[in-house]
């Protein structure tokens, strides 16, 4: 069975290619920069339930439809968002270094015969970046797009200390979740 999977993250594809899931891949329009609310999990629910409710009305429910978002949570609790500029990158990888976070995704499944939604958390605890490193990271452009600037899977690998939780829940999408229900 094919699904959509309606974000343009080349993490959550390459997830999802290798979990063997065939799908094709087409984003949807939803602004995120509407909700309001300062709690990481409602932010990411009512952001992919917005993205499920624009794909449902862009695409129709012929294929079934992925839609999921992902935030970092600091360890004071505020949601360290998409940066907005290289300053701001800079400021939101600050407040990672050497402390804790949680990268919380939510996604909801959508056929015409079932409806899915998950919110799953994963802790990463990290070591303190190195300075030089940081400068060579933000440089790259590579924390563009990126929840909190960070890559798990990229910048970020070397500075963990220890992770609590799926590493595709910090890539933006808990397949190991989603898999059971695909199979129906």
């Amino acid at each position: 069975m094919q699904i959509c999977l309606c974000s343009q993250s080349e993490s959550r594809a390459l997830l999802l290619r290798n979990f063997e899931v065939d799908f094709i891949q087409k984003s949807v329009d939803f602004d995120e920069e509407q909700i309001t609310t300062t709690i990481a999990k409602d932010f990411v629910y009512t952001a992919s339930k917005g993205k499920l409710e624009a794909a449902v009305r862009q695409l129709g429910l012929e294929i079934p439809l992925l839609c999921a978002d992902t935030v970092i949570a600091a360890a004071d609790g505020s949601i360290l968002r998409k940066a907005k500029d290289v300053e701001d990158a800079r400021r939101i990888l600050n407040i990672q270094s050497g402390s804790t976070i949680s990268i919380v995704s939510s996604l909801h499944y959508r056929s015409k015969t079932l409806a899915f939604s998950d919110i799953s958390a994963t802790h990463y605890h990290f070591s303190t970046f190195e300075e030089e490193d940081l400068e060579d990271y933000l440089e790259s452009g590579l924390w563009i797009g990126k929840a909190g600037g960070c890559m798990v899977e990229g910048f970020c690998k070397k500075y963990i200390k220890s992770v609590d939780g799926f590493e595709s829940t910090a890539m933006g999408l808990q397949v190991e979740v989603l898999l059971p229900w695909l199979k129906d």
